[in-house]
């Protein structure tokens, strides 16, 4: 072995060409490839010292995941060495799109029969959020998703959130049930005091309107609690 066989490889081009982030999607799959991999199919090059590998292992070790790299700010991720501001709008693309799929549900996946329905549809959104949002899946008799919308921005707490404001989109669409969606930025999803108050005044203005508040979901990093299964501000 030779002192050229001990050196680490820095660039795609001097990887086997079995071993090429796009020559493996090609044969495996995108499912077959690392993160890391798919990252450096967007980055296409890397820098001096790193291949796009790399750069895509390094910028996964300072934020954790993929969901770390979603909640970055656009600016941050700009300023990463070997980013700029053209592949962090491909990175920042790429993750909108992967977003917008879960949001686009597939046939079988349109009625809610659980929290854990809901929450599949809307998690990667929910979860790559810097501040509190608050949406309404708005649902019709037979719980099929009429839509998912965005009603609230800022502190959900219950001196904060009109609850006139949650029902506008339901009784404009006519719909006949809810289910109430809201992230926690710090990532702990356990509901507080303030979110069982709001959810009390959701469930008695849902009983006044004749439109049933089914659920209240709440989300953290890469977890999810249900308010109703858990019994709080429900019953």
């Amino acid at each position: 072995m030779t002192d050229i066989d001990n050196l680490p490889v820095y660039r795609i081009a001097d990887l086997a060409e079995t071993d090429r982030p796009r020559e493996r999607l090609r044969r495996l799959g995108a499912k077959g490839l690392s993160t890391a991999e798919l990252l450096a199919i967007l980055l296409r090059v890397g820098v001096k010292g790193e291949n796009a590998i790399q750069v895509g292992q390094r910028l996964l070790g300072k934020y954790k995941n993929i969901t770390g790299l979603h909640r970055a700010p656009f600016d941050e991720l700009c300023n990463q060495h070997g980013i700029g501001e053209a592949k962090a709008a491909q990175i920042k693309a790429a993750l909108e799109l992967g977003a917008r799929m879960a949001r686009e549900t597939p046939e079988e996946r349109t009625t809610i029969n659980s929290p854990a329905d809901a929450a599949a549809l809307i998690s990667f959104e929910m979860t790559g959020l810097e501040e509190e949002h608050l949406h309404v899946f708005l649902l019709d008799t037979r719980n099929h998703v009429i839509d998912i919308v965005e009603v609230y921005k800022g502190s959900v707490s219950s001196s904060q959130v009109h609850v006139g404001e949650v029902f506008k989109p339901a009784v404009r669409r006519n719909a006949s049930a809810i289910i109430v969606v809201h992230n926690h930025p710090s990532g702990d999803p356990t509901p507080s005091p303030d979110d069982v108050a709001v959810t009390r005044a959701i469930i008695q203005a849902g009983q006044l309107l004749s439109i049933e508040v089914l659920d209240h979901l709440v989300f953290g990093e890469a977890r999810w609690v249900s308010m109703k299964e858990r019994g709080l501000g429900f019953g």
